[in-house]
């Protein structure tokens, strides 16, 4: 598998953690918050265990700091916008196709000459 495949498994992982850890105790609005609070919390342990691994390997194999967070970037918009319509049942927008385009193509800044 190419290092770049793996660090995107690896990032869209992480994201659905973190995704779930910040926006999903919006469903629960009557949890006390200190519950909202610890549970995002141990979701975002195990975002850790993705991520930090994957910005390590990605720039052990050739990417920059740079290129990784804007990967990450893309990757949790597409993430988010999957979560908005799945799990807090909110439409996706035609702005969420536009800001995406536009992080892709700040992407594509990232990425030439690489």
């Amino acid at each position: 598998m190419p290092p770049i495949v793996l660090v995107l498994l690896l990032l869209v992982a992480s994201n659905s953690f973190m995704i779930t850890a910040w926006y999903g105790h919006l469903r629960y609005p009557h949890a006390p918050l200190w519950i909202a609070v610890v549970g995002s919390w141990a979701i975002a342990f195990f975002e850790y265990w993705l991520a930090v691994p994957a910005n390590r390997f990605g720039h052990a194999n050739g990417l920059s700091a740079g290129q990784l967070k804007i990967m990450q970037e893309c990757v949790t918009l597409i993430v988010f916008a999957l979560f908005a319509l799945l799990v807090l049942k909110e439409p996706v927008s035609w702005r969420y196709g536009g800001a995406l385009l536009c992080v892709m193509g700040a992407a594509g800044f990232m990425f030439v000459g690489r």
